[in-house]
């Protein structure tokens, strides 16, 4: 049995768990394949970069799983658990990724509605007389 790598990453309310493994290159997102998920090449560009950046992109299986949020919120989510599971193989390459920013976790999140108020920030209109 081979080896795998496993990361976990988010973003906003997307959560992905990254399954890496030697292999010929393929890339499956929710059973279905790479192309098919992510149309736009660059959505499949953000999600190979951090393969990119330490190792030839064809040397790993990759195996998603992702739900929650956007594309775009799982998108970076997914390249987050992939720049985890590449550092959990090898521990050097957190030299590479951390400078580019592929390790940071963005803490951003929709802000919560407050009572009387129509959305977060959102009030009626004033009217002084």
């Amino acid at each position: 049995m081979k080896k795998e790598f496993i990361g976990t990453g988010r973003r906003k309310s997307a959560v992905a768990s990254v399954r890496m493994r030697e292999g010929s290159g393929l890339v499956i997102v929710n059973d279905r394949p790479f192309e098919v998920y992510f149309p736009l090449a660059i959505q499949r560009d953000t999600i190979l970069s951090p393969l990119k950046k330490v190792s030839e992109p064809g040397k790993y299986d990759v195996l998603v799983r992702v739900k929650g949020g956007g594309i775009e919120a799982q998108v970076i989510a997914i390249r987050l658990g992939m720049s985890r599971a590449l550092i959990i193989e090898d521990e050097t390459r957190k030299v590479e990724l951390k400078p580019v920013g592929y390790l940071t976790r963005d803490p951003r999140r929709k802000e919560r509605k407050k009572y009387g108020l129509r959305k977060a920030r959102k009030r009626s209109q004033f009217s002084k007389r």
